[in-house]
């Protein structure tokens, strides 16, 4: 297995270890729900180094995005779709000819002719060679930096007092820092100015996350990424800063309604799931507003299964396994869970469901945990609907739904946060 820089500072805090992604990750350190509730109540620190970074140079970087990358970058940011700009980041999906997932990515607009391509672990060379399949005779350079770019992820409500004690320039940094923006450049390659902390280390500063909470994205030189992370956690010392592992990870991203890469999306049609925002629909939402890969194959899709998020009444959850079963109210099997964890920052109150974050929860309210997770059907289901669960152990109903964790803070603007 591969090793993040942070890999001998999670053994050494003693941290429960497992294989993500072809790296040894952190699964936890103290506890799943305490670091879970650390990102809701006061802030988290995740180790993300074992993701990939791809870079796109020269005239035809952008021709080149606009054929693999799903959005649209002349029209993708905001309500009104005003294109991409240097400073602003977009989330989407790269296709194959068959409109199947190869992976999903957020694109960073550094200049005109400058992107980056951030990607999930073990993807960097996947991705790399996809784009230059489809890259002849385009001016592009492209560049797979995996392992060579160090990163962690600040998140949760105080995540900001928290950085602002570090930058030597805090109040021009966070300055019309809205959802989905970033200052700086890749620290040690070419790129703009960005954020420098007191001790003079650059970074580049993303307001994004996988979370669905407040917080930053923190990318840095991999020789000084250590150093980074233990200046954080000292500076968050004041702030109940916790570090926190894979498990609290993936149970606040799927509170969030976010898909984990080759799980929740993967090889079968991107279609019929509460991420098709990232295909680039016009404006009868029977065609897209530009041609790339896999574009066709969408549309000419008649059949696809239907993604779906859902919630429990509790905090039981099933089992991920070919053995596990969806059942709709007629004991038929109609599907398989993609995704099954628990939220542990939620609860119900009657038929309410309220966040330990909610500002509007009733008095004395305490989180027992919901199930939530994803499955994958094979006829279109509605939000309210009451769908089974099972596998070896148990048997869990389980309610189709849009949405999971109430309240949740990820566009919330950063002047309110501090």
């Amino acid at each position: 297995m591969k090793k993040t820089p942070l890999n001998s500072w999670h053994r050494k805090q003693g941290a429960n270890m497992a294989e993500f992604g072809g790296y040894d990750m952190p699964l936890w350190y103290s506890s799943a729900k305490y670091e879970h509730l650390s990102v809701l109540t006061h802030a988290g620190l995740f180790d993300t180094s074992h993701m990939a970074v791809v870079t796109l140079e020269g005239p035809d970087a952008f021709t080149l995005l606009q054929r693999c990358f799903s959005r649209d970058l002349r029209r993708c940011i905001g309500p009104l779709n005003h294109p991409l700009i240097p400073g602003r980041c977009v989330y989407g999906v790269i296709l194959n000819e068959e409109g199947h997932l190869v992976d999903d990515a957020i694109v960073y607009q550094l200049d005109d002719a400058r992107y980056l391509c951030v990607v999930n672990a073990g993807m960097g060379g996947i991705i790399a060679q996809h784009l230059n399949q489809h890259a002849e005779g385009f001016n592009v350079s492209i560049h797979d930096l995996t392992d060579r770019v160090g990163k962690m992820d600040i998140q949760g409500a105080l995540s900001a007092k928290v950085l602002k004690t570090l930058l030597k320039n805090p109040e021009e940094v966070f300055e019309n820092m809205i959802y989905f923006s970033f200052k700086g450049g890749l620290p040690g390659f070419d790129g703009p100015e960005g954020p420098i902390l007191l001790d003079g280390i650059p970074i580049l500063l993303s307001r994004t996350g996988y979370t669905g909470e407040f917080g930053f994205e923190i990318f840095t030189d991999i020789d000084h990424t250590v150093e980074v992370w233990e200046h954080l956690l000292k500076a968050g010392e004041a702030f109940n800063l916790t570090p926190c592992g894979l498990a609290a990870r993936d149970s606040l991203r799927a509170g969030a309604v976010l898909p984990l890469s080759h799980q929740d999306i993967g090889h079968w049609p991107f279609l019929n799931n509460p991420w098709t925002f990232a295909l680039p629909y016009d404006d009868t939402q029977k065609g897209f507003t530009k041609e790339f890969v896999g574009g066709q194959a969408l549309l000419s899709t008649s059949q696809a299964d239907y993604t779906l998020p859902f919630i429990g009444n509790d905090l039981r959850k099933v089992s991920i396994d070919h053995e596990t079963q969806v059942l709709d109210e007629n004991q038929e099997e109609i599907g398989t869970v993609l995704t099954c964890v628990s939220d542990m920052g939620i609860g119900r109150v009657g038929d309410t469901v309220y966040s330990i974050a909610s500002p509007d929860k009733p008095e004395g309210f305490t989180p027992r945990g919901l199930s939530c997770g994803f499955v994958k059907v094979h006829r279109k289901l509605y939000v309210g609907d009451v769908i089974e669960l099972r596998d070896g152990r148990r048997s869990i109903r389980v309610t189709v739904t849009s949405d999971i964790r109430p309240n949740r803070t990820a566009r919330v603007p950063i002047q309110k946060m501090l």
